[in-house]
């Protein structure tokens, strides 16, 4: 995990050049083959479910549901906040888009203390 960067995002369709930026990086990486994670909490949760993404698009910005798949096709993951998510419906038995899966608090802290977390506010 030491060599993963870990790319935090808690907006989803309510800013979405704030829910953009961090997929933009995160794909980059991804594609440069660089190990990848996007860590949402809170709203970006819902970026986990399957055509929420699609629907969101900055001007002057790739649409984020191409971001998201650049970025999982390239071996990118999606980790969504277990409480955040709980908090809006989404549970295990909900379908994820690719590369979603939901962790729990510990699983992040142990990730944010192992890898480099990159903040893009």
């Amino acid at each position: 995990m030491a060599d993963t960067l870990l790319f935090c995002n808690s907006h989803g369709a309510d800013a979405p050049e704030r829910a953009t930026v961090p997929f933009i990086a995160a794909a980059t990486a991804a594609v440069s083959g660089k190990s990848a994670v996007v860590v949402c909490t809170v709203e970006a949760v819902n970026l986990g479910l399957p055509g929420v993404a699609d629907g969101i698009e900055e001007e002057g910005m790739p649409p984020l549901g191409d971001l998201v798949r650049q970025f999982t096709d390239a071996g990118g993951e999606i980790w969504l906040c277990s409480a955040c998510a709980v908090k809006r419906g989404i549970t295990g038995d909900r379908e994820l888009v690719d590369g979603a899966v939901i962790v729990g608090a510990a699983r992040i802290v142990e990730a944010l203390a192992e890898g480099r977390a990159i903040t893009l506010a």
